[in-house]
């Protein structure tokens, strides 16, 4: 196995699998995207540009998603409707899970976990590629094959969704 190839699985395996996790919501289904992706840079290391290689991964992460839930016959990369918020936690766990303030960030995290499974998308991708993965925009606009401007007012909008979502007592439904 190369250096390189090793080195950029290191970089990007938690990415595709968080990504995979919050779109998917089965950890069976994050791990087989995760490694379906790591077998096609493997396959195409020779062929991506070096500097577009996060973007690179991202797109075929996300169109792995996409096969994923085609597949699952639901709509487009929509959470499945038997959600495990504990299996998620396990993934990310917080620190001092035990004390009032673990507690708080456990019921923090399921809550904008649930406000996520009520976005549509595209606004669910690019929210959790910017603000969980913390993707540069280029690298989002190459993934979801956007411009640039149509992201950042996704990602505007999607944030609003989320906050009004968060919101004590806000009952909508579907947004």
């Amino acid at each position: 196995m190369s250096t390189s190839f090793r080195r950029l699985a290191d970089t990007y395996r938690d990415k595709i699998y968080t990504y995979a996790m919050y779109s998917l919501r089965r950890h069976e289904e994050a791990e087989d995207v995760t490694q379906d992706v790591l077998i096609k840079l493997w396959q195409n290391l020779d062929t991506v540009e070096p500097d577009r290689v996060g973007a690179w991964i991202m797109r075929v992460a996300r169109n792995a998603v996409i096969d994923v839930a085609r597949r699952r016959k639901t709509r487009l990369g929509i959470i499945a409707e038997d959600v495990d918020v504990d299996i998620a936690a396990n993934y990310a766990p917080a620190p001092n899970a035990g004390t009032e303030l673990g507690v708080e960030r456990r019921e923090l995290r399921e809550s904008i976990e649930s406000a996520l499974e009520k976005l549509e998308e595209p606004y669910r991708t690019i929210i959790v590629m910017r603000e969980i993965q913390q993707l540069k925009y280029s690298e989002i606009v190459d993934a979801v094959d956007m411009p640039l401007n149509t992201v950042k007012v996704y990602l505007h909008r999607g944030r609003k969704m989320l906050r009004d979502l968060l919101k004590p007592g806000y009952q909508r439904d579907v947004i």
